[in-house]
């Protein structure tokens, strides 16, 4: 079967197109013919070095989330699943490929409402940003800066924050990105590459209430002073390259909590994932995919994502 191989640590460059053996599904398994790939930015982080949430170690075949279609199960599987469009997780590695073996129980079932790319652009980025929603409990009226407003997590963390019925300031790179973030409901728009988006956000709403930080670094601490008494601040990613410092002063005498958070269980992220699968097929939620990349051009799609103009989600067409 097609694949793409990462043989070492380094750029897109190594991300190389290739052959590995047919898998096979044994017990308790189901085979499964890979419609589409997901793409994260902590993927393009761990291919620069092994940074991320799963140890990787060359040679693999990156990629940790896939959709498609049920073609054979192992013993003790129910053969009904034969058939069924699915989505789910594979532990770290193993997604980029035309085929996958999955354990069974691990399969969650795409809703007939959901089309199977959404079901992939959604499955990982709506139980994130419903983790991270949920953390920071969103109230009526409060005033929610979303960072990388534009890009997979942030376009439904601003979702999200709108139906709570917060005001929400998207701050994101790109003109585009500022763009459909107003259009899902952002009331105002920042540019966080500006010196002056900081005080843009005091003019235009005063301050806010809660911070969803993907970015860290420095803009996560100029987002940070942005809060007011009492605020939360919810640091869930590092791709300006390193997790903000908050300072543990300022923080207490504003009566700032950090919201702590972390990965749960395989059972809790698969009931988030199931979550968001319902919100989308309720018409609540909507994924944005931004870019499609046949699997062979799995290097052009890291160097697209890097480039941090890429709009939404980034997917890899395997069939």
């Amino acid at each position: 079967m097609r694949v793409v191989w990462m043989r070492e640590f380094g750029g897109p460059e190594v991300l190389v197109p290739g052959e590995a053996p047919d898998p096979e599904p044994t017990a308790g398994q189901a085979l499964v013919r890979v419609a589409y790939a997901n793409i994260t930015f902590v993927e393009t982080q761990y291919r620069r070095g092994g940074f991320g949430p799963f140890p990787v170690e060359p040679p693999i075949v990156p990629g940790n989330g896939v959709g498609g279609v049920v073609t054979r199960v192992g013993a003790g599987v129910d053969r009904n699943l034969v058939g069924k469009r699915v989505v789910s997780s594979l532990g770290g590695s193993g997604g980029y490929a035309e085929q996958v073996v999955v354990d069974a129980a691990a399969l969650l079932s795409v809703p007939d409402k959901v089309a199977l790319d959404d079901a992939v652009a959604v499955f990982a980025d709506g139980r994130t940003a419903l983790l991270v929603s949920d953390s920071a409990g969103v109230c009526r009226g409060e005033r929610v800066l979303v960072e990388a407003a534009g890009g997979g997590v942030g376009s439904l963390l601003v979702q999200l924050s709108n139906a709570a019925g917060a005001t929400v300031i998207a701050a994101a790179g790109d003109g585009r990105k500022r763009e459909l973030a107003a259009d899902l409901g952002a009331g105002v728009t920042v540019d966080y590459r500006d010196p002056r988006w900081v005080d843009e956000v005091r003019e235009r709403v005063g301050g806010v209430d809660v911070v969803f930080d993907a970015v860290g670094g420095e803009v996560g601490r100029a987002a940070f002073d942005l809060l007011g008494d009492g605020g939360r601040f919810v640091p869930f990613g590092a791709a300006g390259g390193g997790w903000t410092e908050v300072p543990a002063e300022p923080a207490a005498e504003r009566g700032v909590t950090v919201v702590p958070w972390s990965v749960p269980g395989p059972e809790r992220l698969r009931e988030y994932s199931r979550r968001a699968l319902a919100e989308v097929a309720a018409g609540r939620l909507r994924p944005m995919i931004g870019r499609r990349f046949p699997l062979e051009r799995a290097a052009d799609a890291h160097r697209a994502i890097e480039s941090r103009r890429v709009v939404g989600k980034t997917l890899l067409e395997v069939r």
